[in-house]
């Protein structure tokens, strides 16, 4: 059997809310096109472009920005360092001209209403999140390329073969948990260690560690700064900012200038069940409000759960004495070879598996990383990501006015609390006795993501998204 090679920096993308299939996929995407016309010389021979959106990228798009991560796209900025400050006046400048400017060289005309298609009842086989991009040359020559965004930011183009990572070869080939626990058997290494050697096969260990930090700053970031931003939500739903008030309310009246006094403050407030309860909350809502809003998150595995993993380790630093370089780093490796794992195995696409996909993964990972990081053995931290999963098996992906707010935030939180509870339920455990494993969880998973209706994969079609009675002002 093959092994597909995943690196932590595929499960750990740094971009731009609020979706990872919906907005840094189709971002990605109009990149790659665009890249693909330069490589070609035919970038300036575009006359015309045009962007149909099929499926769930069409059904919810609008909500999760796809529009505009297409513009963003196709005028060659990048969502990793694009100042998120810029977006709106960005897209009102290409809506108001009616031009865009291909790769930032090469000026056509493009009125994103007319140009950019939303086909709500047409499904492409392959997976639910495609779009294609439909060109005229000047010499009136036409063609066509489609992408498909399958979770994550991950994006494959039509006709290519999936396996871009055929060439890389590591030194312990991972697909399944029972492979990763040979290995860390045969070697003595803790999962962090196996994938750390893993991560050889791209890049020194040292600039492996450098990005994992940076992750982390990002996560970091993203934390802080949705705790101190108030007001609503964009896109017509009229949701409150909770994060900030929450953190004003815990701070109680406390002063701090920066990250680091803030920090050294939710630490100094105890380790009462209740205050470290609502502390996880605040941490994982500020990330996802700050996703919503279009603001810089890191996919872990997804923008849509991209809280869940920040909130459990800023847990672990500040309640755990986790504050340490070589812990966070150790986190973050374990985390993401679950991930891998799940998106061998199954799938870390909403469209494709409903919120299992998404919460349920994050969770998973989020469990595994606490467990090996307390000091859980290798079994028990595979116990952990199981017991997290397994309580989010079915979790479909309903979301009100197709946006990532509700009830996609507070999700956040409940996965981050899962996976400390299933962190603790496993270090307390004896692996030998459970009596399911994290293959047979993860091979449930993907069934029951064939089984789901295609309602409860993030369509807006059923659930909450049909059944909460609210009146949508700009959705």
């Amino acid at each position: 059997m093959s092994h597909e090679a995943i690196s932590v920096f595929d499960m750990f993308k740094i971009g731009v809310g609020p979706s990872s299939s919906h907005t840094l996929g189709p971002w990605r995407a109009a990149q790659q096109f665009t890249q693909a016309l330069i490589n070609k010389n035919l970038l300036n021979d575009v006359k015309a472009i045009r962007v149909l959106l099929y499926g769930s990228l069409a059904k919810t798009g609008v909500g999760h920005g796809t529009d505009i991560a297409v513009q963003l796209g196709l005028s060659g900025d990048d969502p990793v360092s694009f100042d998120v400050n810029n977006i709106d006046a960005k897209i009102a400048d290409i809506k108001h001209m009616k031009k865009i400017l291909l790769s930032g060289k090469h000026e056509i005309d493009f009125d994103p209403a007319e140009d950019i298609e939303f086909l709500m009842s047409e499904s492409l086989p392959f997976h639910p999140n495609a779009l294609s991009f439909l060109v005229t040359l000047h010499n009136d020559e036409n063609f066509a390329e489609t992408f498909y965004s399958i979770g994550g930011g991950f994006v494959t183009k039509e006709g290519e073969s999936q396996d871009s990572t055929a060439d890389v070869h590591l030194p312990f080939p991972i697909n399944t948990s029972d492979e990763l626990l040979h290995w860390c058997m045969k070697t003595g290494h803790n999962i962090s260690e196996v994938v750390l050697e893993n991560e050889t096969a791209w890049r020194s260990e040292a600039a492996t560690k450098a990005g994992l930090l940076n992750i982390w700053n990002v996560m970091k970031a993203c934390i802080y700064r949705g705790c101190h931003v108030a007001g609503m939500l964009p896109g017509g739903l009229q949701v409150k900012r909770r994060a900030a008030s929450l953190n004003d309310k815990l701070m109680n009246g406390r002063t701090y200038t920066d990250y680091n006094s803030w920090l050294q403050l939710v630490k100094d407030g105890g380790n009462n069940f209740t205050y470290i309860l609502d502390w996880v909350s605040c941490f994982a809502l500020a990330v996802n409000e700050e996703n919503a809003s279009f603001g810089r998150v890191v996919t872990a595995p997804t923008n849509g759960a991209a809280g869940v993993i920040p909130a459990v380790l800023q847990y672990y630093i500040a309640f755990c004495d986790g504050d340490k370089e070589e812990k966070i780093i150790q986190f973050l490796l374990t985390a993401a070879e679950v991930g891998s794992i799940f998106k061998k195995g199954a799938t870390i696409s909403a469209a494709m598996g409903g919120c299992q996909a998404e919460i349920g993964v994050s969770s998973a990972m989020a469990a595994a990383a606490l467990t090996e990081c307390l000091g859980g053995t290798q079994r028990q931290t595979l116990m952990a990501a199981e017991i997290a999963m397994e309580h989010h098996l079915g979790m479909t992906c309903d979301p009100i006015g197709g946006l990532v707010q509700v009830p996609c935030i507070e999700r956040n939180t409940m996965g981050a609390i899962k996976a400390i509870t299933a962190s603790q339920l496993a270090m307390q455990s004896t692996p030998d006795y459970a009596k399911v494993s994290l293959d047979g969880v993860i091979k449930t998973m993907w069934e029951t993501a064939l089984d789901m209706n295609h309602k409860y994969k993030e369509t807006a079609d059923g659930g909450l998204a049909v059944n909460v009675p609210l009146s949508l002002s700009e959705c």
